[in-house]
């Protein structure tokens, strides 16, 4: 623990980070999931989060990760998969589903165990935030993962549509998958929620990148 909060270098991240842990923890207990695998992927999901863009790109063409169109043009994003390297170069981590959450809980993926889904969950829904719905969403999920993925996919597009903004490729295909009526959306494409931190107010539905 004292190692992740030096590696994170930010007091406010560290915390971000503890309660995602806990979360994910909690509802692994309510699921039937490991729930060790989620405090894990928890704890080392932000890893990479307060990188620089320059340094986000130099450390992935360095390990030879693919980027594509988006991540180019939004590299931020890149924290989520190179987060899972660094899991795996500086803890050790070998478990590939605690890899697959960490990569998964920026931008989430058409393909989410529920591992997956859970720590997605844990990241954009850990009491910290203070977007209204918050809390009903954090509900749902102890009773429903996948219902809670639909409605906190929704609460997003919905915010992000408003403001005109693109969504990464993943985002709109995992709402595809698990069946998020799109039709209501508008035609403009969405950014994924993580972009918009800096340019939202606290209360937006949120994954805070």
């Amino acid at each position: 623990m004292r190692r992740v909060r030096r590696d994170l270098g930010q007091d406010h991240r560290y915390a971000h980070t503890l309660r995602v842990a806990r979360f994910a923890e909690r509802l692994a207990f309510k699921h039937g999931e490991n729930p060790h695998r989620a405090r894990l992927a928890g704890l080392f999901h932000d890893l990479a989060r307060l990188w620089s863009a320059e340094r986000l790109v130099e450390e992935c063409r360095r390990r030879g990760m693919e980027i594509d169109d988006f991540e180019r043009v939004n590299p931020i994003v890149l924290h989520a998969r190179l987060g899972a390297e660094l899991a795996r170069e500086c803890y050790g981590v070998e478990d590939e589903a605690v890899l697959s959450a960490i990569r998964k809980h920026t931008v989430a993926a058409a393909d989410m165990s529920r591992l997956d889904i859970i720590v997605y969950l844990a990241d954009g829904l850990e009491p910290g935030r203070r977007f209204p719905e918050r809390a009903h969403y954090a509900r749902v999920a102890e009773r429903d993962l996948e219902q809670a993925l639909r409605e906190l996919l929704s609460s997003t597009i919905r915010y992000l549509d408003s403001r005109g903004l693109e969504t990464a490729p993943q985002t709109r295909a995992a709402a595809e998958a698990f069946a998020l009526p799109l039709a209501s959306v508008s035609g403009r494409r969405l950014e994924s929620t993580l972009l918009t931190t800096a340019r939202r107010s606290p209360d937006a539905p949120s994954h805070d990148p």
